[in-house]
């Protein structure tokens, strides 16, 4: 699944990082948070590289 905005884009990146390790699980907050509880590596891997050029900065 594509993201359908930048914040749910870097959601999903920071999600993705705290999966692998990257970041501390503890300072996920919000959107990323419930992404890191509820989606796989792989599905936080693709939103996560949506090209950002062109999406809305919210999805409305």
């Amino acid at each position: 699944m594509k993201a359908t905005s930048k914040a749910q884009q870097r959601a999903a990146g920071a999600a993705l990082s705290a999966k692998r390790g990257e970041s501390k699980v503890a300072d996920l907050q919000g959107a990323s948070k419930d992404m890191y509880d509820s989606m796989s590596e792989a599905e936080l891997e693709e939103m996560a590289s949506t090209a950002r050029k062109g999406l809305p900065d919210e999805a409305e």
